[in-house]
This record gives C-alpha cells, sequence and structure tokens, in this order.
C-alpha cells in the first residue's frame, strides 16, 4: 500500500471517530432540546475542536439532523429491536418488547428519555427531511409491535375474529409506553413505567394471556 493511500486510510478512519463522537453528544443534546437546538457550533465546542472540522462531517444543520435521528435509531434497535427478536417467538417475545422499551426509557439510554418522543412534538409542526424521517422511523415502530402482537394472537383468545385487532392493541401499548415517558420526565418518577406494565399486564389478561406473564410493576427483564 502506498504512502498515499496509508494516509488517505488514517484521515478517514479520524474522520470516522470523530463524526461517532459528535453524534454520540448529539442524540443526547437534541433528546434534551430537541433537533433545533442541535448546531455545528455547539457541537464543536462542546467537543473543543473546530466548527470547519464538524461542518466538513456533516455539511448542512439538516444534514446533522439526518445523521443524528439515523445515530439515535441504530441505538434503538441495538437496545429494543434486536433483543426482542431473540426472543421466543410469541407471547414471551411481545412482553420481551415491551419490557425492553420500557428499560429503554426508564434506563436513560438517551438522557431525555426516548429521543423520538423528545424530537418529535417540535418536528410535527415542520415540514422538512428530517420530519419525513423521524415519521417513517416510527411508522417502522408500530408495525413492528403490531408483528410482534400479531405473532402472540393464538395465546391471546380475544383478539380472534376482531378486524384489525392487532392494530389497534399494539396502538394501546405504545400509547402505554409513551404515556410512561413522558410522565417520568415531567414528574421526575417512575411511577408511569410501573402503570404502564400493569395497565398492558391486565389488558394482554383480559385477552387471554396466563396471570404468570409477567410486567408486574416491579418484574424485571429476564
Amino acid at each position: 500500500m502506498s504512502n498515499t493511500a496509508v494516509t488517505a486510510d488514517g484521515r478517514r478512519q479520524r474522520g470516522d471517530e470523530s463524526r461517532r463522537a459528535i453524534l454520540r453528544l448529539a442524540v443526547d443534546q437534541a433528546s434534551l432540546s430537541g433537533l433545533d437546538g442541535l448546531t455545528i457550533g455547539g457541537l464543536a465546542s462542546e467537543l473543543g475542536v473546530s466548527k470547519s472540522n464538524v461542518a466538513t462531517l456533516f455539511g448542512s444543520k439538516l444534514d446533522l439532523q439526518l445523521a443524528t435521528i439515523e445515530a439515535a435509531r441504530a441505538v434503538f434497535i441495538e437496545k429494543v429491536i434486536s433483543p426482542a427478536l431473540a426472543r421466543p417467538h410469541g407471547l414471551r417475545r411481545l412482553i420481551g418488547l415491551v419490557e425492553l422499551w420500557l428499560d429503554y426509557s426508564e434506563g436513560r439510554v438517551f438522557a431525555g428519555g426516548c429521543f423520538f418522543r423528545a424530537v418529535g412534538a417540535d418536528a410535527s409542526a415542520k415540514d422538512d427531511a428530517a420530519r419525513e424521517l423521524l415519521a417513517r422511523i416510527d411508522e417502522e415502530w408500530l408495525a413492528f409491535l403490531t408483528r410482534a402482537v400479531r405473532e402472540a394472537e393464538p395465546e391471546l383468545p380475544g383478539l380472534a375474529g376482531r378486524s384489525n385487532a392487532a392494530e389497534v392493541l399494539a396502538f394501546e401499548i405504545g400509547a402505554m409506553l409513551d404515556a410512561a415517558n413522558m410522565s417520568s420526565l415531567l414528574h421526575r418518577t417512575s411511577r408511569g413505567y410501573s402503570l404502564a406494565r400493569s395497565g398492558i399486564r391486565d389488558r394482554l389478561i383480559a385477552l387471554g394471556a396466563p396471570a404468570d406473564i409477567g410486567l408486574a410493576p416491579d418484574s424485571a427483564t429476564t
């Protein structure tokens, strides 16, 4: 390999490392102050690097926002989606998915709770590529949750014969997860997480799930 190629590879590696460091900070900041709170100058100052270096890596503020959203999506997949897929098929996977999401929010994987709920409120009022990307990710999440409900349907006889029952139940579960996240941020307590666990558990039992499914307020993910 030529010296020029070695130099280029070194620069590329340093650039990738810098990009990752910037995005780690950006996702946390955005979860606290929204996407509009992100600035190239602010991130540069926080990290002690030049503004031109950050601008070279991301270009525009919109490019920075899009990269931040994608970085948050990758973390969400790592912390919630992939571990859920490793669970046994059916009701156990659905229960695991709920617990993983609650742990993701309560454990503050992002400083401001669920990244997507934190940035979604402001972004929903706009009409740009960031809102479109967030909408697409939200649709992916609801579709994944709905799929998990459908896979559990044989163990939830109360869903049988009801049109769009899986979609409605997934929406209800998602709403309780969102409410727990918002409550914890506003009230600075974990009570919302206990209520969400109890509410989702009671809903599933009412549909025919066994009483020992877990999701008790003090239950741990296994």
